[in-house]
């Protein structure tokens, strides 16, 4: 891995995302994954579940191990 990588790895690493951006990775990901298995998948269909699922519960912080 070259030093440019490693410092950018490093970096990201220290990011925290808000809660909206949060929301938005999580939909984001549940949109590509449910399309891959199902084509006819739209982005408005993820954003009508995740309303009505609701807001995830607040997660716990992770341990190192």
């Amino acid at each position: 891995m070259t030093e440019h990588l490693q410092i950018l790895l490093e970096t990201a690493k220290k990011v925290v995302l808000t809660p909206e951006q949060k929301e938005e990775q999580r939909r984001s990901f549940a949109y590509g994954n449910t399309k891959i298995e199902n084509p006819r998948i739209t982005r408005e269909m993820v954003d009508r579940a995740a309303d009505e699922l609701g807001k995830p519960q607040e997660e716990s912080p992770r341990r190192s191990e």
